[in-house]
């Protein structure tokens, strides 16, 4: 099954804040997909993506990008390793 925005709240100490994490795509409980159209990855991108499969304990993620001419070439694959 296929989710759309798949939302976390974060809690630090007893806090909640209103501003959460937001998946773009979840496939199953199990592959989070993260689609972006920049120039190229940056630390954050992989940060993020890296961030949401801890935070759901989920196995794999796809960070893709759509700003390019060659699709596979902007594909990146993440394992959790947790």
């Amino acid at each position: 099954m296929l989710k759309k925005r798949k939302f976390y709240q974060i809690v630090y100490k007893d806090i909640r804040l209103d501003h959460g994490y937001r998946i773009d795509l979840l496939i199953e409980n199990t592959i989070v997909i993260e689609l972006k159209t920049v120039e190229a990855f940056t630390d954050v991108h992989f940060a993020q993506i890296l961030t949401y499969l801890k935070l759901g304990n989920y196995p794999l993620g796809l960070l893709i990008n759509f700003d390019s001419k060659i699709l596979k070439n902007n594909i990146k694959r993440f394992i959790n390793t947790l």
